[in-house]
C-alpha cells in the first residue's frame, strides 16, 4: 500500500475521532450548564430561606420592640381612677381595712373609707386586694448599667479620674433599660441612680421608673453627691489574691498614710468649692469685684458644701463610718451613709448626730467567718431600736433591684417590726431624700405612685395586680413576661 492510499484510509478514521471528541465536549458542556443551573438553584434557594429567616427574626424583634416600647409601656395611661373596697396601707397613719383611693391629675385626690368617685372615673375593684405606696430603692445604678460584663458599651457608671463632682447620672440614664420594667412590676416605683468610681463619683438622680426620656423620668436630677470615702485598704477578695495577701501582709502604716492623703485631697477639693461659691456671690453683689473663671467642677460642689443638698458617703466598716461622720461635721456637710455593714456598732453615734443611713447588704453573707449568720439580717432591727433614720436598699446596679421587698422582708423576719419594714422601703427613703412631701405614703396631694397587691408587699408569693406611677396606670409587662409569653408553648 502506497502512502497516498494510507492517507485516504486514515482520513475517515480521524473524522470519526474528531466527531466523537466534539460530541463528548458538547455532552460535557451540557452537563456543566446543568450543574451550573442546579448550583444556582441551590444558592437561590438557600438565599431565599436565609432571607425568610432574617425577615422572621426582624418581625419577632419588631413585635417585641412594639410591645416593650409602646406608649403605655414607656409612659403609662393617664386618667382618673378609683380603687375601691380595698385595704389601704397608708404607712403614715392607720390602715383602712375597706377604703378607696381616688387618683386624678397624677396625684392622690382622696383617701378614706368613704369617698366620692368623680364622674367618668375608671373604677378598679379592690376587694381582697391591698394598696401600698410604691417602694423606693436608694442604692442602685438603674439605667446606667445594662450588661455589666461582656458589653462595655452598656455600662456608663463611672468617669475617668478621681474627682468628678460635675458628672451627673441624669444624662446617662437609659429609659429603655430592660431593668426598669422588670423592677417596677415588682412594686418598686422610684430609685436613686448613683454613679460609681473615683473618690467623688458624681451626682445621683432620683427618678420615677416610668418615662420615655430622662427628663420625663426624673424627679430630682441632682439629688445627692456621691463620695467613696477613703478607707484603710487592708486587702480583700479571695482565691489566689487572698493567698498572696497571707504571704505578704499589708503595711498598715503605709495604708493609713495613703488614706490620710486621700482625705486631705477630698478636704481641699471641697474647700475650693466653698471658696469658689463665695467668690461668685461676691462678684454678683459688687460689679467692681472680678468674677472668677468658670470652673464646672467647683461650681457643681457649691450647693453640697453649703449643706443645701445631701452627700452620700459610701462606708461599711465601723471606723470608716465614724470617720465619714467626723469629716462631714468638720466640713458642715449634710451626710447620708450608704452601706453600713457595721452600722449596728455606731447606732448611738448615728442617732446623736442625726445622720441617716441606707443599708444595702441585708442579704449579704456575714462580713467575716466569726460573725453570726444573722448579723446583717438583724442590722435594721438594731438601728430601729436605736431610733436611727434608715432605709433598706437592694444594693444592686439594676438587674436585681426588683428584690428590694425581700431585703425588707428578711429584716422583718429577724426582729424589725413589720410596719417599720414597710416604712424602710417607702416613707423613710422619701424622708432621707427630702421628698416625703411627694412620696412614701398614701395621702391626698402626694404623687400617685401606688402598688395594688393580692397579699403582703414584702412576701415573695405576693403578686402585683395594678401599678400606678405619676398617676398613670402602667401595664404589668417586662422583659421577663415577654420572654415567658414567647416561649411558654415551646415543646
Amino acid at each position: 500500500m502506497n502512502a497516498a492510499t494510507a492517507k485516504v484510509k486514515l482520513a475517515p478514521q480521524r473524522q470519526r475521532e474528531e466527531m466523537m471528541n466534539d460530541e463528548c465536549e458538547m455532552m460535557n458542556a451540557t452537563q456543566f450548564r446543568r450543574d451550573i443551573h442546579h448550583s444556582s438553584f441551590r444558592i437561590h434557594h438557600f438565599l431565599c430561606v436565609l432571607c425568610g429567616l432574617l425577615a422572621l427574626s426582624v418581625s419577632v424583634a419588631a413585635q417585641q420592640a412594639s410591645s416593650l416600647m409602646s406608649q403605655p409601656f414607656m409612659s403609662g395611661t393617664s386618667g382618673t381612677y378609683v380603687i375601691r373596697n380595698a385595704r389601704i396601707v397608708t404607712v403614715s397613719g392607720a390602715d383602712i381595712e375597706n377604703g378607696s383611693v381616688v387618683i386624678r391629675d397624677g396625684k392622690i385626690a382622696q383617701v378614706g373609707a368613704s369617698v366620692d368617685a368623680p364622674a367618668g372615673a375608671t373604677v378598679i375593684e379592690g376587694r381582697g386586694l391591698s394598696v401600698y405606696p410604691g417602694m423606693i430603692d436608694l442604692g442602685t445604678a438603674m439605667g446606667l448599667v445594662e450588661i455589666p460584663q461582656g458589653a462595655n458599651a452598656t455600662v456608663d457608671t463611672a468617669e475617668v479620674g478621681e474627682m468628678n463632682p460635675n458628672a451627673k447620672a441624669f444624662f446617662g440614664i437609659n429609659p429603655h433599660s430592660a431593668h426598669v420594667g422588670v423592677t417596677r412590676v415588682n412594686g418598686v416605683t422610684n430609685v436613686l441612680s448613683l454613679p460609681q468610681g473615683g473618690m467623688i463619683s458624681g451626682q445621683a438622680a432620683f427618678i420615677n421608673l416610668l418615662g420615655a426620656t430622662p427628663p420625663e423620668m426624673t424627679l430630682v436630677p441632682a439629688a445627692a453627691l456621691v463620695i467613696n470615702f477613703p478607707r484603710v485598704a487592708t486587702g480583700g477578695g479571695g482565691g489566689f489574691l487572698a493567698f498572696l495577701q497571707q504571704q505578704q501582709p499589708p503595711n498598715i502604716n503605709e495604708a493609713i498614710t495613703q488614706r490620710d492623703r486621700q482625705v486631705e485631697q477630698l478636704r481641699k477639693m471641697l474647700k475650693d468649692g466653698e471658696a469658689y461659691g463665695r467668690a461668685v456671690d461676691a462678684a454678683a453683689r459688687d460689679n467692681a469685684i472680678p468674677r472668677p473663671d468658670q470652673d464646672l467642677m467647683l461650681a457643681a460642689l457649691v450647693p453640697y458644701v453649703r449643706g443645701e443638698r445631701p452627700i452620700v458617703f459610701r462606708a461599711d466598716r465601723e471606723a470608716d463610718i465614724r470617720a465619714a461622720i467626723r469629716f462631714a461635721e468638720e466640713m458642715k456637710l449634710k451626710p447620708i451613709i450608704l452601706g453600713g455593714t457595721d452600722a449596728w456598732k455606731v447606732s448611738t453615734l448615728l442617732k446623736e448626730k442625726n445622720v441617716p443611713i441606707v443599708i444595702n447588704n441585708v442579704l449579704d453573707l456575714p462580713p467575716n467567718e466569726d460573725a453570726p449568720y444573722d448579723l446583717l439580717y438583724e442590722n435594721a432591727a438594731q438601728l430601729s431600736r436605736a431610733g436611727v433614720l434608715f432605709s433598706i436598699a437592694s444594693g444592686d446596679t439594676g438587674a436585681n433591684a426588683r428584690d428590694l421587698p425581700y431585703h425588707a422582708g428578711m429584716s422583718a423576719a429577724f426582729g424589725l417590726p413589720r410596719a417599720e419594714a414597710i416604712k424602710a422601703v417607702t416613707l423613710y427613703p422619701a424622708r432621707i431624700m427630702n421628698v416625703a412631701d411627694k412620696l412614701g405614703s398614701i395621702e391626698p396631694g402626694k404623687l400617685a405612685n401606688l402598688v395594688v397587691t393580692d397579699g403582703d408587699l414584702l412576701e415573695a408569693r405576693t403578686n402585683i395586680r395594678h401599678l400606678f406611677i405619676n398617676g398613670r396606670q402602667v401595664p404589668l409587662v417586662s422583659r421577663h413576661t415577654e420572654l415567658y409569653e414567647q416561649f411558654k408553648n415551646r415543646k
